[in-house]
């Protein structure tokens, strides 16, 4: 079998387990499993068979043209290189690790089979954006996408938050996806082809008339479903879908397809100085902003979502250098490390009960409840905290390289102020990944009050594929030199400058996050137990609580008290609110409320409000765009009420007076009628010889 066949099952197998999922899971339910597993799986050792055969060699090329579509023919295309053999392949194995958690983590869920032919349709829409070489075949699954993602976020459709979040990520990610289609049709019009190759080869010849509008037009596309600056608010939101879901599109697939969609595309981009400077600002933003707001965040899921938008932000600042190999390199090693963190996290929120961090913090002993999950996340935090010799370490060290090697001048076409940007945002960003990974590994594994429930061993399912992920996140960094001969050649390897800047950043932020949780937890174990309702509720009655005492409303509490009210008022209502835990979480004690050990809080300072809120941007937007919007179809509303309404009314009351007035007339008196027959014969008499006169006197 060629390798083009080959290639075009590994799409066709998902799609055909989606469709076969979408038609039997009611009617076979004993087929819905495999129906989701088998094709998965086969398509990811299909994957991987095509990236072997490949090798990293020449790109394999190949198109057929189904039907003429005018001046600019559309082609069924494939595009084989280096690049899109590679990242198929981790979409294989992360759809397939998800496949197999979904059916221990999801196992009463009554709507598995519609989520399992969901996820299987979004893994054929993905590889076939990776596989593509036509910009509109790519448009095809880029949109399934998001059709998918809509649906899977909203998989808990009861709840107010997961429909108000499917609909704000398919809103946000379409308002880019308007001047994306408008740029894909300007780039075609000046290659002349929707063809990858044939546009590359025309930006070769200097063939772009408007470079620098159509970069910025795709720009906007990639920000969107990529979650970069300014349209990133959709993602954390995103997290009310379950958590496997977050895996697979949150971490190694939708959300990385923008960035794939740049590196193919790199040349175009690089067009235009103008689109790699905004395209490094958005990068720098997006990087040091998310760090920021995950330092805050209480729910375990968005801490990631944040972090997935800052990782997200590296690679957007290696290709605003213009080194695409350091992007998909971080592309792929942060798709293993961020997928098992996901899941990771969710045998957290299976054996905990809870989403809430600040509640994590108040059990004692969750790391032995989940052994295989706790040693799994720190190898995964340890990656994404850049810590060598995890898989982390190489690929974030290879975007510092390319970073430094444009901020000194020696790039082919990237501004040194593009360079700049991104490695002194890339620095300050690693302290506050290693800061907010250290927090999250504190609050949720060293925890001190009540023990946390003992629900037994997880289901294998769970727990075998957070050891399967760990092996790339270990040991992915080491291919390091031979990914180079797979893309472009450029070098992948530290440097040791970058090496030590990178290091020294993520170790400064460890160690302060560490002493900051230790100086904490001392104020919370002196500091009497917050009082609150929503505290008191997940307490419930505490043999501390006299009979017939009462705090005067009043009195003053400590500043250690004070700081973590709202945080044990959050944890409590976070986990009552979100959908997920109830469906998949064990029946346990409430957790006793109290004050919660939270480095951030100390870390951030004042600045810890603003970044719990996501630095208000919703707010932001709503001024700016929602309630404008709202108020200018409130004025729609009234002209058409009160202007056209009006205008419709009286053309249809004109006609219904002068009827009523010729409906007097009809009396039905004979007399009546002759007298005004008569009255008109005279009146026409009198006026025919008045006429008769005057025409005879002139």
């Amino acid at each position: 079998m060629s390798t083009t066949t080959l290639a075009v099952l590994v799409p066709l197998l998902p799609f055909l387990g989606a469709v076969a999922g979408l038609l039997f899971g009611r009617t076979a339910p004993g087929f819905v499993r495999p129906l989701a597993i088998l094709p998965t799986l086969a398509a990811a050792v299909l994957a991987v068979l095509v990236a072997l055969r490949q090798g990293g060699g020449q790109a394999i090329d190949t198109a057929t043209e189904l039907t003429p579509t005018g001046s600019v023919p559309i082609e069924l295309s494939l595009y084989l290189d280096g690049f899109a053999v590679l990242v198929a392949v981790l979409v294989g194995v992360v759809a397939t690790c998800v496949q197999l958690y979904s059916t221990a983590y999801l196992h009463e869920d009554p709507r598995y089979p519609s989520y399992a032919a969901l996820v299987s349709l979004f893994t054929s829409a993905m590889v076939l954006v990776v596989y593509s070489g036509d910009l509109m075949v790519l448009l095809v699954g880029w949109e399934v996408m998001g059709i998918c993602s809509y649906f899977l976020v909203g998989h808990y459709w009861e709840t107010e938050a997961a429909r108000s979040a499917s609909l704000k990520a398919f809103l946000v990610t379409k308002l880019g996806d308007v001047p994306f289609l408008i740029g894909l049709f300007a780039l075609a019009t000046d290659a002349g082809s929707f063809r990858i190759t044939k546009i590359l080869d025309t930006v070769a010849a200097g063939g772009l008339d408007h470079p620098t509008l159509i970069a910025l037009l795709l720009l906007a596309g990639v920000a969107g479903k990529s979650a970069q600056f300014p349209l990133h608010t959709w993602l954390p939101d995103a997290m009310a879908g379950p958590t496997p879901v977050s895996a697979l599109i949150h971490a190694a697939t939708m959300v990385a397809a923008g960035v794939y969609f740049v590196a193919r595309l790199l040349p175009v981009f690089a067009a235009s100085r103008a689109a790699l400077v905004v395209m490094a600002v958005m990068a720098a933003v997006t990087m040091v902003g998310s760090g920021l707001a995950a330092l805050a965040q209480d729910d375990i899921k968005r801490v990631l979502a944040y972090s997935t938008i800052g990782q997200l932000g590296y690679m957007t600042g290696a290709l605003a250098v213009g080194d695409r190999g350091a992007a998909v390199f971080h592309l792929l090693s942060h798709g293993a490390f961020k997928a098992l963190l996901f899941l990771g996290a969710g045998v957290i929120i299976h054996a905990a009960g809870t989403n809430s961090l600040a509640a994590m913090s108040r059990m004692s002993g969750l790391a032995r409840r989940i052994p295989d999950a706790f040693w799994t996340m720190t190898i995964a935090l340890l990656a994404l905290a850049a810590i060598p010799p995890f898989a982390g370490f190489f690929s974030k060290e290879a975007v510092l390289v390319a970073a430094e090697h444009a901020a000194t001048g020696h790039s082919e076409f990237a501004p040194s102020a593009a360079g700049w940007l991104v490695l002194v945002a890339g620095v300050l960003t690693a302290l506050l990944t290693a800061a907010y990974a250290t927090r999250l590994w504190l609050m949720a594994f060293r925890g001190r009050g009540a023990s946390a429930p003992d629900h037994g061993k997880e289901p294998l399912a769970m727990t075998g594929v957070l050891w399967l992920l760990a092996i790339p996140s270990v040991g992915f960094g080491l291919a390091a030199g031979p990914l180079a001969d797979w893309f472009d050649g450029g070098r992948l390897t530290p440097t040791l400058a970058t090496s030590i800047l990178g290091t020294g950043a993520a170790a400064i932020g460890a160690m302060l996050t560490y002493a900051l949780w230790q100086r904490a937890t001392a104020k919370a174990v002196t500091a009497p137990a917050a009082i609150g309702p929503a505290a008191a509720a997940a307490a419930g009655p505490g043999p501390s609580a006299a009979p017939g005492t009462a705090s005067a409303p009043g009195a003053e509490r400590p500043a250690a008290v004070a700081a973590t009210v709202s945080a044990a008022t959050a944890a409590a209502e976070s986990a009552a609110e979100t959908p997920e835990v109830a469906q998949v979480a064990h029946t346990h004690p409430a957790v006793p409320a109290g004050p919660a050990a939270d480095p951030g809080r100390a870390l951030l300072g004042p600045l810890h409000r603003h970044a719990a809120d996501g630095f208000h941007l919703d707010a932001v937007y709503d001024r700016l765009f929602v309630r404008p919007v709202l108020a200018a179809a409130a004025l729609v509303r009234f002209l058409d009420r009160e202007v056209v309404d009006t205008y419709v009314r009286g053309a249809g009351a004109g006609p219904r007076l002068l009827g009523g007035l010729v409906r007097r007339a009809q009396t039905g008196n004979v007399q009546s009628y002759l007298s005004a027959l008569l009255a008109g014969a005279v009146v026409l008499a009198i006026a025919t010889a008045v006429l008769a006169n005057v025409n005879a006197g002139s």
